[in-house]
């Protein structure tokens, strides 16, 4: 109650400032020049041109009524998918100008009898919804709504179209495959029909984007029966059969696609029959499953390309940026990033992966590794390749707590880091955008660079407002995050992430997963790129299911995302800092003898390498 009051009371003092500085008139226009209206348009004059493909000057009272009726509830009103409800709206809208004698009856009947003709803007598909959101927000919080949306101000983005065009395809297609895994096939509830009827049309904010192979698209189910179904997905017409349904479970085709109904489907060709556009196409389901994607460049920190989850219409809510969630062993990296530039630790320290125990709350803590067993003495390389446990949470414990999160913070996680050791395997929360930025630091030697969205700003004239230059924090030292991205390379080469080999380029990074398969990660970087993928519920206690780790979840998501956005980019390799060495070593890390099998080049900051075999290790002790 008191956060209730102190919230009408903040209010009543804005609506005070707001009617000190602006006339009613201004107050308006900028009310209607931000306000949401849905399709992602903000303001009359966006949703003008996107519904009716004119001015706002130029509407009739009719179109002009039916716009003003949005803003109570873009989505349920949207005369693209609920025309009849938006008609409704519109009639209401005109019924109360009538009464405040802003119009009147005779206008009012002539305007309700107007049929609904819209004339969608077909140029203006929204590939990166998420995106823009974040430059609104960004432009709103330095320039103030009246000069972004009356100042004529020309914005240019870091995003590139084809990294975001793959980016929407392989997190959506991802997600419908992982809740396929979770809940099996759900029914669809979604429908056009009104009173069991077929409104006069019918059309779906998916059909505004040309159609590709590869889509996930919204289509609806004309007719069905125990065999078959006709769906119509846009200009396209496709006829499903019990193969396009049979991941499903149900062999009634008309179960899985009653007439009537809005399903999503996986587009796997397009063509022509007789005069006639066809599509063949799979089913798939509205997923509950959520997810994000977000790629940047390390060297700059400007994202090339996010998508914040499966459906911005659906859920603003921005997953890439906004949803701080538990990071499993994505997090261990900068336990051991701490503890190579605090502690001396080099990918040959010898880790005792053992029993232990510690007293907390509840009693006794008694962590495990993944698989339940214990591996005894293993170099700090094999630990983090295999994404060993207790090893993680033996070094946090050497190094310190406080040592750990101060480290998280200089790779830039502001989320809630439990000063306890469950931190090391991944307690503390951060966003997708923190994890990929502390990531990208690794790539660029230990320097962190600031995400940002906005390249420039010019006014119309061309004159230039803003020139965005790169934020640098300097996180780690460059030797440090060389031998982390070493560390990491292994975890491809030959750890939890060894599928990512098949993409056959340099990549370094870490796989994540939390207790009871709640959450999925992946975070991975070359040194010109860096991406993340997170999978999940949005209610924090929902799992996966079972296995679901981050290798299963969202590694392939990413390397789907990966091998389109690498496609025609050249492999570089990392810079090598002057103090760091290369020694063969054996499998325990240690020297190799000549001649000795499974030999390979270990990287060492000048000083640490080991001169000969040594049975030393960290936490021995219980």
């Amino acid at each position: 109650p008191e956060k209730t009051y102190e919230r009408k009371i903040k209010e009543v003092i804005l609506a005070f400032q707001i009617e000190k500085s602006f006339t009613k008139e201004e107050i308006f226009a900028l009310y209607c020049n931000q306000v949401y209206f849905g399709h992602g348009n903000y303001g009359v004059e966006a949703t003008s041109e996107f519904l009716y493909s004119k001015p706002v000057g130029q509407l009739t009272l009719a179109e002009a009524a039916l716009v003003a009726g949005l803003p109570q509830n873009p989505s349920r009103l949207s005369p693209v998918e609920h025309p009849d409800r938006a008609l409704a709206r519109r009639n209401h809208v005109l019924d109360r100008m009538v009464e405040e004698r802003y119009i009147s009856a005779e206008e009012a009947a002539k305007a309700k009898a107007e049929p609904l003709r819209l004339k969608l803007r077909k140029d203006r598909p929204s590939i990166a919804p998420y995106f823009l959101e974040e430059v609104r927000k960004y432009l709103e919080r330095e320039y103030g709504s009246q000069r972004i949306y009356q100042g004529g101000l020309r914005v240019y983005t870091t995003l590139d179209t084809s990294m975001q065009l793959a980016a929407n395809q392989t997190l959506r297609q991802g997600l419908l495959r992982l809740d396929r895994r979770a809940r099996g096939f759900t029914p669809p509830t979604a429908t056009v029909l009104k009173d069991g009827e077929f409104p006069p049309t019918v059309h779906l904010e998916d059909w505004d984007a040309p159609i590709t192979v590869g889509d996930v698209v919204r289509g609806v189910v004309e007719s069905s029966d125990r065999s078959l179904a006709v769906v119509r997905i846009g200009e396209y017409k496709a006829i499903l059969g019990q193969p396009e349904v049979s991941w499903t479970g149900r062999r009634n085709v008309s179960e899985v696609l009653p007439r009537g109904a809005i399903v999503p489907f996986l587009v796997q060709s397009l063509g022509e029959e007789n005069g006639e556009k066809r599509a063949k196409v799979f089913v798939e389901q509205e997923p509950r499953v959520e997810g994000s994607l977000l790629a940047l460049e390390p060297k700059t920190g400007a994202v090339k390309a996010m998508v914040g989850g499966f459906d911005f219409e659906r859920s603003k809510f921005n997953r890439a940026t906004q949803a701080y969630r538990q990071v499993g062993s994505a997090f261990k990296p900068i336990v051991y990033a701490a503890a190579v530039e605090r502690a001396g630790y080099t990918p040959a320290t010898i880790i005792v992966d053992a029993p232990i125990s510690f007293p907390d709350n509840q009693g006794v803590w008694t962590p495990h590794n993944y698989d339940f067993t214990f591996w005894g003495p293993i170099p700090m390389r094999r630990a983090i390749e295999q994404s060993r446990n207790i090893p993680a949470i033996k070094t946090l414990q050497a190094i310190g707590i406080e040592t750990g999160i101060e480290y998280a913070h200089k790779l830039g996680l502001t989320g809630d880091l439990p000063a306890y050791l469950p931190l090391a395997i991944g307690a503390g929360e951060a966003t997708l955008q923190e994890m990929t930025a502390a990531f990208g630091a690794f790539a660029n030697e230990g320097l962190r660079m600031k995400p940002y969205y906005v390249a420039r700003i010019t006014d119309r004239e061309g004159n230039a407002i803003e020139e965005t230059r790169p934020v640098a924090k300097d996180a780690i030292r460059a030797d440090t995050a060389y031998i982390i991205t070493s560390l990491l390379k292994g975890v491809v080469e030959r750890g939890t992430a060894a599928r990512a080999r098949a993409l056959k380029r340099p990549i370094a990074g870490k796989t994540g997963t939390t207790n009871d398969y709640t959450d999925g990660w992946f975070i991975g970087y070359e040194p010109k790129l860096a991406g993340g993928v997170w999978v999940g519920f949005d209610e924090k206690r929902e799992s996966l299911g079972r296995g679901a780790d981050g290798a299963h979840t969202a590694l392939p998501i990413w390397m789907e995302f990966w091998a389109a956005a690498t496609k025609d980019r050249p492999i570089d390799d990392y810079p090598v800092p002057a103090n760091i060495v290369f020694v063969p070593v054996d499998a325990d890390g240690q020297p190799a003898m000549p001649g000795e099998a499974g030999v390979r080049m270990e990287a060492f900051v000048a000083g640490t390498e080991p001169k000969a075999h040594s049975g030393a290790a960290v936490g021995g002790g219980p």
